[in-house]
């Protein structure tokens, strides 16, 4: 899947069968569930995990927990737009999946 169908599948009632936790949070913020989204990014114990955890406390506007996370993931604290952030999240996500498989 790449990121395009991943848009195209928030029209859906359900996020696509075989995303990862921290996808699957990303899917349920798109949707307005930020509480689902946590819920699911604090499951994934990896990088990937964290980073999605990163931006969805960067998304509830809690910056310092929003750097432990990002410190987590091995990634720089992100200032662009949410939106942006978002897209590519999904996308290195949606990469490492198609990499994997």
């Amino acid at each position: 899947m790449d990121l395009s169908a991943f848009k195209r599948s928030l029209d859906q009632d359900a996020p696509p069968e075989g995303l990862g936790p921290a996808l699957a949070a990303l899917w349920h913020e798109a949707k307005g569930d930020w509480d689902q989204a946590h819920r699911l990014a604090q499951t994934q114990k990896d990088a990937d995990g964290a980073w999605a955890h990163a931006y969805l406390h960067r998304v509830e506007g809690n910056h310092d927990n929003a750097g432990y996370w990002y410190q987590r993931a091995e990634k720089p604290q992100c200032t662009a737009l949410l939106k942006q952030e978002w897209d590519q999240i999904a996308g290195a996500l949606l990469d490492g999946m198609r990499e994997s498989s």
